[in-house]
């Protein structure tokens, strides 16, 4: 079920300006007065239906009933256009607020979710040599990017993997890229590169998972090691939180990274992606070595490490299903993205929000969202009433229904305040299971205590741990803990390694 605006505002209030234009200085008639009255009840009746919904319990039930009653305003609106005597500023003015204050619920793919979700028509090349930027690439005259593709076993192999057992991949890589495509494409298109490449490279280094990390140390959303996140600006900014995590700051990052590969390899998709996987250095050794031949010629192929090989042609392959969905039977998940702030009205994490929120209108519920687009917060963290989250219309409505009241909120509260050591009772002292019965066994000295094993003093940070996390499991209090570390509010940054001294711990 998918909540729809109905008839854009500016195409109805040109259609009402032409009855406002009409002479209204004539006396009304005592019949032209009661239709006014009743097309004015109609619109009080249908404004108190609109906000009774608001006030639903269920989600679905609320949204039908919102959309039958913008429905009757409208209807209103267009016959007050039509009845003389009838103010449609004021009729207008009630529909347009609520309406405004109504989330769009469907995205911006046609009604048969395939239409490509790209637009190259206004790119800006900034810098970017004529046959680099994304125009020349997915052009019908260059045809470079389709004769990569289409003519290329090793792209073809890459779009079988996409379409068979990576197929769930891919659709997560889209759904998570959709929450995220307002805050990472606009630096590709700034930089005058194709938005599906960055889809490409998403998809193959993370699946669109911000917090994903490699053994080798690459973290976020297009995964960039140390060194190279600080050579376009990313990490600590200053609070403890590495920047490489971020969505808008990593797309900003890797468009400046393909930029300057492109320019030193002769503009070669290939060898740049090369050169992202398996090192700049190498990739541009390999390049000078071999005259500039292509990625493909068997002398520059075989320099590279097995993970480049793969890599390559599937980022290849990723970008292009991003732009021709329909020719391969394609549907790309419905997504609601269209971006909006959620103010905390009291303490929560993400993980109670998203229990609250529940899964309508998502497959999976909205955790994996809410973290891509708050980054900066652990899931599991308490946040202050007041947090602004970056969240999307259909996410703040969820909210509004769900997690301010009720008893929905009350079962997530429940949920999250539940421990399992709660759970687990001693009854006596442990019997062996075979062993004999209490009456049957011959009397023994009692035996002597075992001394009490000493309380750990310190903690190493393994690697996934939160402050959060540490303190439940070591029964601390996380305000003492973090007071015995120095650690900041709200981040609590931790890192693995670290040794923490376990204040507050019983």
């Amino acid at each position: 079920m998918s909540l729809r605006p109905l008839p854009a505002i500016a195409t109805l209030s040109l259609t009402l300006l032409a009855g406002l234009a009409a002479p209204a200085a004539q006396a009304q008639s005592k019949r032209e007065q009661a239709a006014v009255a009743v097309l004015q009840q109609r619109m009080d009746a249908a404004e108190k239906r609109y906000r009774d919904a608001m006030l639903a319990v269920d989600e679905e039930a609320a949204a039908n009933a919102t959309k039958a009653a913008l429905a009757e305003m409208k209807g209103v609106v267009d016959a007050c256009a039509k009845q003389r005597g009838c103010s449609v500023e004021t009729m207008l003015a009630t529909y347009e607020r609520l309406l405004l204050a109504t989330p769009q619920f469907d995205d911006a793919t046609a009604e048969d979710g395939n239409a490509d979700p790209i637009d190259e028509s206004d790119l800006d090349d900034v810098d970017v040599p004529d046959s680099a930027n994304a125009a020349s690439l997915l052009s019908e005259e260059g045809q470079r990017f389709v004769k990569m593709v289409q003519f290329n076993p090793a792209v073809q192999a890459g779009i079988r993997r996409w379409l068979t057992d990576m197929r769930p991949s891919l659709m997560d890589s889209y759904e998570n890229y959709r929450y995220m495509q307002h805050l990472m494409s606009p630096a590709f298109k700034q930089h005058g590169l194709p938005e599906a490449l960055l889809f490409g490279i998403m998809a193959k280094e993370s699946n669109g998972k911000v917090h994903a990390g490699s053994r080798a140390g690459a973290v976020g959303p297009l995964q960039f090691m140390p060194a190279t996140g600080r050579r376009f600006g990313l990490g600590n900014d200053g609070s403890g939180f590495d920047t490489r995590y971020d969505p808008r700051a990593s797309a900003d990052a890797a468009a400046q990274y393909l930029q300057e590969r492109m320019a030193q390899l002769n503009n070669s998709i290939e060898l740049s992606l090369a050169g992202y996987n398996g090192g700049e250095g190498r990739a541009l050794r390999v390049f000078r070595e071999t005259g500039g031949r292509s990625f493909w010629d068997m002398d520059v192929y075989n320099q590279f490490p097995a993970e480049t090989k793969d890599y390559v042609p599937m980022v290849i392959a990723a970008a292009w299903l991003f732009l021709h969905p329909k020719d391969y039977g394609i549907r790309w998940p419905r997504v609601s993205a269209r971006p909006a702030t959620v103010t905390l009205s009291q303490p929560a994490s993400l993980y109670q929000l998203t229990i609250c929120l529940g899964n309508w209108g998502s497959r999976d519920g909205y955790l994996r969202a809410l973290r891509n687009l708050n980054p900066r917060w652990e899931p599991g963290q308490t946040l202050p009433a007041g947090t602004a989250l970056n969240a999307t219309t259909r996410i703040a409505w969820l909210y509004r229904f769900n997690c301010t009241r009720g008893k929905r909120l009350e079962l997530a509260q429940q949920l999250m305040a539940s421990d399992v050591r709660s759970a687990l009772v001693r009854v006596g002292d442990p019997m062996p299971a075979n062993g004999p019965a209490a009456s049957d066994a011959p009397a023994a000295a009692p035996a002597a205590r075992a001394p009490a094993k000493p309380k750990p003093r310190t903690y190493k940070v393994q690697r996934g741990d939160t402050l959060g996390g540490i303190a439940r499991k070591l029964r601390c209090d996380i305000g003492d803990l973090a007071k015995a570390n120095r650690l900041k509010k709200p981040q609590y940054a931790i890192k693995p390694g670290q040794t923490l001294t376990l204040g507050g711990c019983g």
